[in-house]
């Protein structure tokens, strides 16, 4: 593909529950040349049972005997700060998105505005939620990590019958970070076959090389975890890149995309004045006297590359000198009889 692709900055929670730092990384992914910068819409009572346990990444990143709903309480990012957060946005010219994982939360970001949802792939089988953002009638990016294909179609069937038919699927791979040898990038254009729908990369992997991979193969939209400082506390900081990298993989995704053209194969406007260059022509070996009629050994193919072309030569062959020819002298048509 080529154009322009759609990168979202996703903060999610490394705002650590600090509406102040919320704002710095809206103002960060800004800098950095995000097209959106995205959060996570959620009541912590709603989302998880006392019982659930954190992941083993999150067991990793924060307190171990800490539960998965304290920490999520923590994280909360109430109306207000959705309202003040999504003003900025339209401010700086950056897109607002937050990741809902309730009715309710859909309700809310509905209520201020947000032009599109974004769900994540543990909503992709909660097809009741599913239903209730289709019946929003706005475009949808749909997470597919930990999916099957089938799981994936029934996830669109949801949407579709609640409502809407604007679905981005993004390819995803759910764990942080995520092994680059289990990414299986191919699955991206596999998604788009059998839904035709636009497909992109939602990257957890290290480092910016599987998401500018993505762009090469396709990817109309790229999401990655942003972080104000990997180092601080907190269950994706670390699965995050900081805005200086993140600012480059923007700089290399564009021109990834750029790059990528119609796939017509023809000469680039900016290498045209340089084929005459480095192509070759059939010249003259040695001095040939007008009406000499000429020989193989009378020939030679060097650079500049404007005369008769090389594939000619044979057409060249006895024919007659209609003039006086140096050495060198590059061959055309009109100077042969």
């Amino acid at each position: 593909m080529s154009g322009h692709v759609f990168i979202i900055a996703e903060a999610g929670v490394n705002h650590n529950g600090s509406l102040e730092m919320a704002h710095q990384l809206v103002e960060s992914a800004h800098a950095a040349g995000a097209d959106a910068v995205k959060f996570q819409t959620f009541r912590a009572d709603a989302l998880v049972s006392g019982a659930a346990p954190k992941a083993e990444y999150q067991m990793r990143t924060t307190d171990a005997s800490e539960s998965q709903l304290a920490m999520l309480r923590r994280l909360e990012l109430d109306a207000d700060a959705h309202v003040a957060l999504m003003t900025h946005c339209v401010q700086l010219g950056i897109e607002f998105l937050s990741s809902p994982f309730d009715p309710d939360s859909v309700d809310l970001l509905e209520r201020i505005g947000v032009r599109q949802f974004k769900l994540g792939s543990g909503e992709l089988t909660n097809t009741p939620l599913l239903r209730h953002v289709g019946a929003k009638a706005r475009p949808v990016i749909l997470s597919t990590g930990m999916a099957t294909l089938g799981e994936v179609e029934t996830g669109l069937a949801a949407l579709r019958d609640g409502g809407t038919d604007d679905v981005t699927l993004l390819h995803c791979v759910t764990e942080y970070p995520a092994p680059a040898e289990q990414i299986n990038l191919r699955a991206m254009h596999t998604l788009h076959i059998a839904f035709r729908v636009p497909v992109g990369y939602s990257d957890h992997t290290d480092g910016t090389a599987v998401s500018i991979a993505a762009v090469a193969l396709g990817a109309a939209m790229i999401e990655k975890h942003f972080t104000l400082d990997r180092a601080l506390p907190g269950p994706d900081h670390r699965a995050s890149l900081e805005p200086h990298a993140f600012a480059r993989m923007v700089t290399d995704i564009r021109a990834t995309g750029q790059a990528m053209g119609d796939g017509i194969k023809r000469p680039a406007e900016c290498e045209r004045a340089n084929m005459p260059v480095a192509r070759k022509s059939v010249v003259a070996a040695r001095t040939l006297p007008a009406g000499r009629i000429i020989e193989a050994a009378d020939l030679a193919i060097k650079r500049p590359g404007h005369g008769i072309a090389p594939g000619d030569l044979e057409r060249v062959i006895g024919r007659r000198a209609a003039i006086d020819l140096a050495r060198d002298d590059v061959l055309t048509w009109d100077l042969l009889q």
